[in-house]
């Protein structure tokens, strides 16, 4: 069946789409429909089903018979180490957890914390609250102890799971310390710890409060899955919000399963007993969606690689492990490919290994620029597909869908609209725009199975953020168009579209031109204030590996290059070369606080920096320019 046709069927009719959806997924008791109408533009999804996502993503493969195979590999090149998970093992080990927990007074509906690094413990933590019903909130390991405390006192758990240390290329980041730190500043206690002491740093546990992964789950006996109501969370994973707090995603139990279920065939392409990898971090909701659940679900082997792109030990690792793990599906961030492409600009590294195996590569995360999907096209010889989505959504508002039909790939665009969205452009009135016309992305109610039902304590929050701006439909926050063959084109975040002189201009736009550049290995366009016009853009950017050329040469031939592509309208000239650009640790870089710094404002340091040094460096590189006075 082609992909129009599929589309069509769920327009046609939502209900039965999502009804035989279900239909792929071991429940409890069957929900009588799908969709439910709680009014005033809230949903939920087989709401009267009971469901265990633990049981679906791990009991249910051996139960088939399938237990051999291997449910999770770790890669950690950080300690050259790897180690095989069967499902019947990851039974055992998580069974064994969750009883532990139990007989510490875990129950149903309680939240636990995890804060752990890239080990297959991470998984075990979030698979044995599932199967006992309670909540996880998975926070990103080694996060600022205030920023922890925040969230210990907004999902107030009665448990956290936390491992000694995260291990960095060349540094061991300590957790305990942070973890006491979060406990102190909180005014909400969790009732127990529970650590996982790794080799590298052995962390001193608080009598009382804190076990030892291993002492603790001595003796106990193991726990059997809990069925839930579908509309029981999951977990909660907070994102970072404009304003201060993090704001709370929810995700609801059976729509989650049934949607993520559905996305690794029809848009990874992957059957049952294949590898897949997703090369994030379980604190992201990549991490969460597809190296813990989707693959799982779906029975499919899932890698939880601790390692870089480049450095660990060079720009040949991912080659490497979708090498020796036969990887089939491969996604990762633009930013990840952007990093290898800078320090091996050739590809000479992949000529390495034997890629045979592979046969798509899907980017996500930040706008994937066409330099960098042509590079990885080239040098892979695989699809490479862009696909969109939000840690709201929790799987692709748009996709190829590689496992219904490939469609023709368009350079820029991460293809069209999934089952589930209606996507629209729309204007600042809540018009639809005409096609080819920027605008904000906005998507009409219901949302599908599996995306947000609404924010942790705080629906009106959540009424503000996602549905008041346009009536009827969710407010994405990104601004983009759609072509006259339904392809979505993504722009910018809707704060990131300047106006220059009254043109609504797209710093996207920009940015693919000054990507295209063969010196350039990565880039950022930011609108600064200005007296004269409002706004006008300034350009950043890092420069190939080996460059030879003088900084005043390149940046010259970057302001012709977006003035012969966009125009003069874009009044583009002002460039600096910079070493590297600020981002989160899942690699969006962090353009709102940089027009923050060039307009001399004050702003909040965002949680998730990779590293907050480099904002002095965009401080200084601004300065050059005369701004960030």
């Amino acid at each position: 069946m082609a992909y129009k046709d599929v589309y069509a069927r769920w327009q046609a009719d939502p209900e039965a789409f999502w009804m035989e959806a279900a239909q792929a997924i071991d429940w409890d008791e069957a929900p009588s429909q799908a969709l439910f109408d709680r009014g005033d533009d809230l949903f939920e999804w087989y709401a009267d089903g009971k469901v265990n996502t633990c049981w679906n993503a791990v009991d249910r493969h051996v139960a088939a018979g399938r237990g051999d195979q291997v449910a999770i590999i770790h890669d950690s090149p950080i300690t050259d180490s790897q180690q095989k998970i069967t499902f019947a093992e990851l039974q055992t080990r998580v069974a064994t957890l969750a009883g532990a927990l139990r007989a510490k007074g875990v129950e149903q509906g309680d939240r636990v914390i995890i804060y752990m690094p890239m080990v297959p413990e991470a998984l075990e933590a979030m698979l044995a609250c599932a199967r006992l019903g309670a909540v996880h909130s998975v926070v990103f390991g080694g996060f600022a102890a205030n920023e922890l405390a925040v969230r210990i006192d907004d999902a107030t758990p009665k448990a956290i799971i936390a491992a000694s240390c995260g291990l960095e290329p060349g540094r061991v980041v300590k957790y305990k310390p942070l973890l006491d730190g979060a406990i102190d500043q909180a005014s909400h206690k969790p009732d127990f710890c529970v650590i996982l002491q790794r080799e590298q740093e052995i962390a001193r546990l608080t009598e009382g409060r804190d076990h030892d992964w291993h002492g603790f789950q001595m003796g106990v006996a193991p726990a059997d899955c809990v069925p839930v109501a579908s509309n029981h969370p999951a977990y909660i994973l907070y994102t970072s919000g404009t304003t201060g707090a993090p704001k709370g995603v929810v995700r609801h139990t059976g729509g989650h399963l049934v949607a993520l279920n559905w996305t690794m065939k029809n848009i990874y392409d992957v059957d049952p007993g294949d590898v897949f990898w997703a090369a994030s971090d379980v604190g992201w909701v990549v991490g969460h969606s597809y190296i813990c659940y989707g693959p799982l679900i779906h029975g499919n082997t899932t890698i939880v690689f601790e390692g870089k792109p480049v450095g660990t030990p060079d720009a040949g690792t991912f080659w490497r492990v979708i090498s020796e793990h036969r990887v089939k599906s491969f996604f990762t961030a633009p930013t990840a490919f952007r990093a290898v492409k800078r320090e091996d600009p050739q590809g000479a590294l992949i000529k390495e290994y034997d890629l045979s195996s592979l046969k798509t590569v899907y980017l996500a995360g930040e706008r994937a620029d066409p330099d960098t999907i042509l590079w990885a096209q080239d040098k892979l010889g695989v699809p490479v597909i862009d696909h969109w989505w939000q840690t709201e959504t929790g799987f692709a508002i748009a996709a190829n869908p590689m496992g219904i039909e490939p469609l023709p790939v368009k350079i820029g665009s991460p293809s069209v609209a999934m089952p589930g969205y209606d996507v629209q452009i729309l204007d600042d009135a809540g018009h639809e725009m005409p096609r080819g016309e920027l605008g904000a992305i906005a998507v009409k109610l219901p949302l599908p199975p599996g995306t947000l039902p609404t924010l942790w304590n705080a629906e009106d929050r959540y009424r503000k953020s996602y549905l008041t701006t346009f009536p009827g439909f969710y407010e994405t926050g990104d601004a983009g168009m759609i072509d006259e063959d339904g392809y979505l084109y993504i722009m910018a975040r809707t704060d990131d579209v300047i106006n220059v002189a009254g043109h609504r201009l797209s710093t996207g736009g920009m940015e693919e031109v000054l990507a295209s550049h063969p010196d350039v290995a990565e880039c950022a366009v930011i609108g600064v204030s200005d007296p004269l016009k409002g706004q006008l853009p300034v350009g950043f950017l890092c420069l190939n590996a080996g460059c030879s050329r003088t900084q005043d040469e390149i940046t010259g031939e970057v302001v012709k290059l977006v003035r012969d592509k966009i125009g003069p309208v874009a009044a583009f000239k002002l460039a600096v070369v910079v070493d590297r650009l600020p981002k989160t640790r899942s690699g969006k870089i962090l353009r709102a606080i940089m027009v923050k710094i060039a307009d001399g404002q004050e702003y909040k340091m965002p949680a998730t920096i990779d590293d907050p040094a480099i904002l002095d460096e965009i401080r200084s590189a601004l300065q050059t320019l005369g701004y960030a006075k």
